[in-house]
C-alpha cells in the first residue's frame, strides 16, 4: 500500500490529499528517509512526520485490507510511538 493512502486509511491524516501535501513538502519520513508517495509500506517500517519542530513516530503493524479504517480500529494498523 502507498505511504499515502496509508496515512488516510489509518487516520493519521484525514484525506490523502494532505498526506500527498505533507510528502511534497519533506514532512514525511520512513526509516529517516524522505519518500515520494509512490512508496509502498512494509510491516515494521517507522513512519516520521516532522509537525513543526517536534517529530511524531509511528510504527507500521499490519497493512489495511480496506480503504478507510474505522478510527476504533486504527491501533491495530499502527501504533504511535512515544519519544
Amino acid at each position: 500500500m502507498r505511504i499515502d493512502a496509508f496515512m488516510n486509511a489509518t487516520n493519521i491524516v484525514k484525506r490523502r490529499s494532505i498526506a500527498q501535501d505533507m510528502i511534497d513538502n519533506r514532512v514525511v519520513k520512513i526509516d529517516g528517509v524522505c519518500v515520494k508517495a509512490s512508496r509502498n509500506v512494509k510491516v515494521g517500517d517507522v513512519i516520521e512526520i516532522a509537525f513543526f519542530e517536534k517529530s511524531q513516530f509511528f510504527k507500521v503493524l499490519k497493512i489495511p485490507e480496506i480503504k478507510n479504517v474505522p478510527k476504533s480500529l486504527s491501533y491495530e494498523y499502527v501504533e504511535k510511538i512515544v519519544s
